[in-house]
């Protein structure tokens, strides 16, 4: 072209998550099953709503409000209603003008960095969920700045080299956190979010905390809210339907603003969040007008202590199967449905291979190894030709670990137990080799 049409940061939005089924999809165009391990979508692993919320959603489809615009910031009842539920656990107050509804998380965490300088950094955690990572990589045009998570600590924050990379780094103005985390199932005690308020309020940064899976925590883990430990400092919270109820294809997700009038600045990126949404008119209207009813249901939660308690007998049976592996170290998962499974050192090197019996699926791989691809990415890629298990490398997570990503969603006990015990031969085969 006559001048260059990408800038630098482009380099930077890679979603290995997705990115890795199209290789999937040409094994089962050959006609192998593949065990869906890439992905956080409940449904797709037979997830199904409970009856009585399919009927509340029916029954909305029935109404002709459902089908017309919503205000731009989001529905005024709903946001009423999820504005008291944040009072009510006492910490920060907000208002409904406080809440603004996005198309997902996606659509409201590209917006946030869009409007930011490109010189003003948000410091987030590595192994990093790649949605954040890459947005954040490409609005600097530069690699995303991290914090480490510790695999020998439960994969808790190393606060230390947060607090030292914020004090010698002028351009960071936020830190992020996942609570409960992705990729990692790791969710933080409440003293370590006291400690990363304190660290944004000694150096005025505001706090952006992506909470989608906050009531999807298990095994007897506690936690707490962003709204419960900001105090006086600025922050955004990132809230959504898609993990919880779950509805991933409603697209619906929404940020709560706190604080926002005590910095003139940190108010004007949420006013100009805000007003980017109002260009697209508004966000989609059904899982707003459900939020409310489904909600306040007695059985709600009901519904989600239940399926809680699932997810922690699933985290048990990887346990069962992965403990005894000398080749891999991972932490027990206590919120939301992943567990990430880090090499020990020296454990990969560029010679190992799985027995492959299909010359067409041989021919697959030889086409997706390259020679300088990360040690973790190889094995994924062996793992999927050889076990037909399809997991995302963490070195595609802005991390320089070696290890994958699983999911803990199986509904079928005996999938989810041939799926463990495809990756444990996996392993095993490969790190002998």
């Amino acid at each position: 072209m006559r001048q260059n049409l990408l800038r630098l940061g482009a380099d930077e939005l890679s979603y290995e998550i997705r990115g890795i089924v199209k290789k999937a999809e040409q094994l089962t165009d050959l006609g192998y099953r593949i065990f869906w391990e890439n992905i956080g979508d409940p449904i797709q692993k037979r997830k199904k709503l409970p009856a009585w919320m399919k009927e509340v959603i029916a029954d909305l489809l029935k109404e002709d409000e459902t089908y017309g615009y919503s205000h731009s910031k989001g529905l005024l009842g709903t946001r009423e209603f999820l504005a008291q539920k944040c009072n009510e656990r006492g910490g920060v107050q907000i208002d409904p003008v406080d809440i603004t509804f996005f198309n997902g998380l996606g659509d409201a965490i590209q917006k946030i960095y869009q409007y930011l300088l490109p010189t003003s950094r948000i410091i987030g955690p590595s192994p990093a969920y790649s949605t954040h990572s890459s947005a954040e990589a490409a609005h600097a045009n530069n690699h995303p700045i991290t914090y480490k998570l510790d695999p020998e600590n439960q994969w808790y924050p190393d606060i230390d080299d947060m607090y030292m990379k914020v004090k010698y780094n002028e351009n960071i103005v936020g830190i992020m956190v996942i609570n409960p985390d992705n990729p990692t199932g790791m969710v933080y005690p409440k003293y370590i979010l006291e400690r990363i308020v304190e660290i944004a309020r000694e150096f005025n940064l505001f706090l952006i905390f992506d909470e989608i899976y906050m009531n999807i925590v298990y095994n007897g883990a506690v936690t707490c809210t962003l709204s419960e430990v900001i105090g006086e400092v600025p922050g955004i919270s990132l809230k959504g339907i898609s993990k919880e109820f779950p509805w991933p294809g409603a697209r619906c997700g929404w940020t709560e603003y706190y604080n926002r009038q005590s910095d003139h600045d940190f108010n004007k990126l949420c006013e100009t969040i805000d007003n980017s949404k109002m260009i697209e008119v508004s966000s989609t209207k059904l899982p707003q007008r459900a939020i409310p009813k489904i909600m306040s249901d007695p059985r709600y939660m009901e519904f989600i202590n239940d399926n809680n308690k699932k997810i922690g007998e699933r985290s048990a049976n990887m346990i069962d199967v992965f403990h005894d592996i000398p080749y891999v170290k991972f932490n027990q998962t206590n919120g939301a449905f992943y567990n990430t499974v880090i090499f020990r050192k020296d454990a990969l090197h560029r010679e190992q291979q799985m027995q492959i019996s299909d010359p067409k699926v041989q021919s697959l791989l030889e086409g997706w190894l390259k020679p300088d691809m990360a040690l973790d990415q190889r094995f994924v890629y062996y793992l999927l030709a050889a076990k037909h298990v399809c997991v995302v490398p963490i070195s595609s997570f802005a991390s320089d670990l070696y290890g994958f990503r699983i999911t803990l969603l199986e509904e079928n006990m005996d999938i989810q137990k041939e799926t463990l015990l495809r990756i444990r031969e996996g392993i095993m085969e490969y790190c002998k080799s």
